[in-house]
């Protein structure tokens, strides 16, 4: 183990007899909670085997406090399985954890299970070590999500879209569902959920836990092998239990989710939350599970606490988008990858690594990153991709920022959402158009804007704002992407039609002036 292990460790989680175990379970860091494995894992209490491996660790730059959070809430969900008469087995490995788990095997003649990876490499990794073991390792289904993707991957083209899928999950969850029809007679109260927050409107903050001693010795370990890593760890606010996660839940869903609706696009500065939940980093590693989360926003709105337009949407974004990337995931992989449909090729700017930028809506969005690794979908969506979108940014490049930098992001989740929805990658698989927009959106849906050193109004020149001109650059240079879309080819009509030569030629100046000036 990584020196100076809690005491507390040592003592509940006591070196394994590997010989009076015939069976054995592999939990990886994302499948923190037993509820979602087969039911005989809780009666026969087989011995569980936890593994952190330095190597895969050190891959990818993870943000500090993503690996401090994943670390430390599988090693106190160790200490909770060893408090529940579990036998444990907590091993810490330099290399990959494929090797160790060998000499495991190795050691022992029992049987061991493993769950379905979420996760490419990982998953190849085990099923090559089941390949060598034959019927000595077992691969059980994947318990963390309500849809079988395999029953769904097959549909996973153009045109399929994610409502189709979402109004099929409703009828089989049967959440929000009266009768035949979807509550209130609508499937989906979108329309109702793009409001800019008013001035001085009280939002509820989401409460911060203190780190505790096993949090504490995690910190100092990231800091002493991963320093290197991207992100600050000044401090660190998450929770790392499931009774602590439930605690979140619960607060969210009495505090914030009625306003969550009205709100759900809204920006503020200073406020990197609002009223979004934040349950996705403990929905993705286990910590709670999809249908306690919905059900219980559901009850809400049963008991008049929560208005439909809030609970729709926050059950759309459970059940819908969080199955229907995942089921694209399956259906993709490995070659959405390399998806690159505009073939761009500058580097991801440096601000999204220092978060050093005059622009304001770009600091607002990339301080919280840097210093807590998370911001909310729309800081995500239409500051951070559409800027990388409109400045030409290999998409791909973005796409390891994202998964390195949000505590959050496994790569199940964000690849669908920065390859096939917000940069358009795949080439309208997902989105049926590139999520670009000029200054005029972010203005309306936030305060950024009047403080910030661009003009918003102004469209051209060193004082405007760069996405206004960068937009319609945009526009003009992927004109067939945009005239292949029955949603946006009217744009590039706008360009051609409404535009005068003199301002296009200010646009196509003031884009390359401001793009030379970023390369610098």
């Amino acid at each position: 183990m990584p020196r100076q292990f809690l005491k507390q460790i040592d003592q509940k989680i006591q070196k394994a007899d590997l010989s009076i175990h015939d069976k054995s379970v592999f939990i990886l860091p994302d499948q923190l909670n037993l509820s979602a494995w087969p039911e005989w894992v809780a009666e026969e209490k087989p011995l569980l085997i936890f593994m952190e491996s330095r190597e895969k660790g050190a891959e990818i730059p993870h943000h500090k406090i993503k690996m401090v959070y994943l670390l430390s809430s599988m090693r106190h969900f160790a200490l909770e399985c060893a408090d529940k008469g579990f036998p444990v087995l907590y091993h810490s490995a330099a290399g990959h954890f494929d090797k160790d788990l060998n000499e495991i095997l190795e050691a022992y003649d029992g049987k061991l299970f493993f769950m379905t990876p979420s996760e490419w490499d990982t998953r190849n990794r085990l099923r090559e070590i089941k390949s060598s073991y034959g019927e000595r390792v077992e691969e059980v289904p994947n318990g963390f999500f309500l849809a079988d993707a395999e029953k769904w991957k097959e549909k996973i083209a153009p045109g399929y879209r994610m409502e189709y899928f979402y109004r099929d999950m409703r009828r089989k969850t049967g959440y929000l569902i009266d009768g035949e029809a979807p509550e209130g007679g609508e499937w989906n109260y979108d329309d109702q959920n793009r409001e800019s927050l008013p001035k001085d409107h009280p939002v509820p903050k989401i409460k911060a836990f203190e780190p505790d001693e096993i949090t504490k010795e995690v910190m100092a370990f990231i800091e002493e092998y991963f320093s290197d890593h991207f992100g600050s760890l000044n401090h660190f606010p998450y929770a790392v239990t499931r009774r602590q996660a439930l605690e979140l839940l619960e607060h969210f869903v009495t505090e914030r989710l009625d306003e969550f609706g009205p709100y759900e696009d809204a920006l503020k500065t200073g406020d990197h939350q609002l009223f979004h939940s934040q349950l996705s980093i403990y929905l993705n590693n286990g910590l709670l599970l999809p249908d306690e989360v919905c059900e219980l926003a559901i009850k809400a709105y049963d008991k008049g606490n929560a208005r439909l337009n809030s609970v729709e949407g926050f059950v759309r974004q459970i059940i819908g988008w969080r199955e229907f990337i995942r089921i694209y995931y399956e259906a993709m992989m490995p070659g959405i990858r390399d998806a690159n449909h505009f073939e761009f090729k500058e580097k991801l700017p440096d601000m999204y690594w220092t978060g050093e930028t005059r622009m304001k809506c770009m600091e607002e969005s990339i301080r919280p990153v840097i210093e807590e690794g998370y911001s909310h979908h729309i800081q995500r969506l239409m500051i951070l991709s559409n800027f990388s979108n409109l400045t030409e940014t290999d998409p791909r490049e973005l796409n390891r920022w994202f998964w390195l930098a949000y505590v959050d992001a496994h790569e199940w989740v964000e690849l669908p959402n920065v390859l096939g929805m917000s940069t358009f990658a795949d080439g309208g698989v997902l989105a049926s158009k590139p999520y670009v927009s000029s200054g005029n959106y972010i203005n309306k849906m936030s305060d950024y804007c009047k403080n910030c050193e661009y003009s918003v109004t102004k469209k051209t020149g060193e004082k405007a704002c760069p996405f206004n001109y960068l937009y319609w650059n945009f526009v003009d240079k992927q004109r067939e992407t945009f005239n292949d879309s029955g949603r946006v080819n009217f744009m590039v009509n706008m360009f051609d039609n409404k535009k005068s030569a003199e301002e296009k030629d200010k646009i196509r100046e003031s884009s390359e002036r401001f793009l030379n000036e970023l390369k610098r």
